[in-house]
């Protein structure tokens, strides 16, 4: 019996950076039990608070939910994410806030990736819900996973598998992942070899959240964006967007209490109006204030509202802008604002939307609103043309940054300005 022990305490050790197995805990409850539906207690966003006073859950990874298109029934999904902060007792947040129909989850597991679609051996452990191995959410909700046992380590290639049954209609999801994930038929979430995941997808469905236990003294920062921030003309399966610089830098600071970044950009998202995703000001409930222990909101949004030929005045986005602000401080948290960058060579530029970008980034700057202010329109800008993307910075479409431009972005925030006195 010793000797098994021994073995063991040698296998635990290999992945002690990522996933800690604590032997003899149970994982789940048998699967002959019946299958829970979301209760009203387990349809609320937040994270109850952990045992011990000196800790709670702070979100690690996100991306926001969207309406996507019809999902089939009885298929896998293999979920690769890179998590920001690390800590104890991972817990999965998982969407159906866009579908039609109630969904099934019937198994879901959070392993490490090795490569592609293959996980480190022995990492791949079954998530539960209320002690059940399956739920079913319905239509407009969510669900949070009971905490996993063990440690997960900053800056891990995390890998949720869930087999989804009874979809039916849209599904919910977020379309540009800029990461390669996977899905096969069948059930093949508890499988730790890249075998059976022949189906390459960019979009991540059903997984909208990421969060662990930690220390009391650290906490996150919500990205609130469009394309910029969802990371658009940088380089895909490489981590490259500028929140992920930040999330580097942040995990590099010693002096850092935020570590956890979560980025909720989303492709053509306005501040003001429904479109691409639901408007900031109707999805910041869902995407940033529901997700706990965000300590900062940093909000680069405004451009697709300028170009879009709307009409949108300077007056209409300071108001947005306002908006954001007051309600991100009367949940008693920090917000930062950054200026809205050049966009001159776009196909919908011209000088009145101009003029609105100009109007409102002397608001941002000098307004009052923002508890601090990153000045990207600055940083990006070209010195021989202010209207412009820096070339060096241009990702090809005069807009979108390349990842030199996603770094520059990332290495602008002071991160001091993270960590307002409120």
């Amino acid at each position: 019996m010793r000797a098994g022990h021994d073995h063991t305490r040698r296998v635990a050790a290999v992945i002690l950076a990522a996933l800690v197995t604590a032997v003899g805990v149970p994982l789940a409850a048998p699967a002959a039990q019946a299958r829970p539906s979301v209760s009203a207690e387990a349809r609320t966003p937040q994270d109850p608070a952990p045992a011990g006073r000196d800790r709670h859950f702070a979100v690690t990874w996100a991306a926001s939910a969207d309406r996507q298109g019809a999902g089939p029934a009885d298929r896998s999904y293999r979920l690769v994410v890179r998590i920001s902060a690390g800590g104890n007792a991972l817990r999965i947040r998982l969407s159906n806030a866009f579908g039609d129909h109630p969904v099934t989850f019937a198994s879901a597991y959070a392993g490490l990736r090795r490569q592609g679609a293959e996980l480190i051996r022995g990492s791949n452990r079954r998530l539960t819900f209320a002690g059940q191995p399956s739920v079913t959410v319905p239509a407009g909700e969510t669900i949070l996973s009971d905490p996993l046992p063990g440690k997960l380590a900053a800056q891990s290639d995390l890998v949720i598998s869930l087999y989804v049954t009874g979809a039916e209609g849209p599904t919910t999801g977020h379309g540009m992942a800029m990461q390669t994930s996977y899905a096969t038929a069948g059930d093949h979430a508890a499988e730790e070899a890249a075998t059976s995941w022949t189906d390459p997808i960019s979009s991540w469905y059903w997984l909208d959240a990421v969060s662990v236990e930690t220390s009391t003294a650290i906490s996150s920062v919500v990205t609130l964006g469009d394309s910029i921030t969802d990371g658009w003309a940088s380089t895909s399966d490489a981590n490259r967007r500028w929140p992920d610089y930040l999330a580097r830098r942040l995990q590099a600071a010693p002096d850092s209490p935020v570590k956890g970044v979560a980025n909720e950009g989303i492709s053509g998202n306005k501040v003001l109006a429904d479109g691409a995703g639901q408007a900031a000001l109707r999805r910041l409930d869902r995407d940033v204030l529901s997700h706990p222990g965000v300590r900062t909101v940093l909000v680069l949004e405004g451009i697709n509202d300028i170009k879009a030929h709307s009409g949108v005045t300077v007056d209409d986005l300071v108001a947005g802008y306002r908006e954001l602000a007051d309600r991100i401080h009367a949940a008693g948290k920090c917000v930062v604002g950054a200026t809205v960058m050049p966009f001159k060579g776009w196909s919908e530029y011209d000088a009145a939307g101009e003029a609105v970008r100009q109007g409102v980034n002397d608001w941002i700057r000098h307004g009052g609103a923002f508890d601090a202010v990153v000045d990207l329109d600055r940083i990006t800008r070209s010195p021989y043309d202010p209207q412009a993307l820096l070339p060096f910075f241009d990702g090809g479409d005069h807009l979108h940054p390349n990842d030199k431009g996603m770094q520059a972005m990332a290495d602008a925030v002071d991160l001091s300005a993270l960590r307002c006195d409120r």
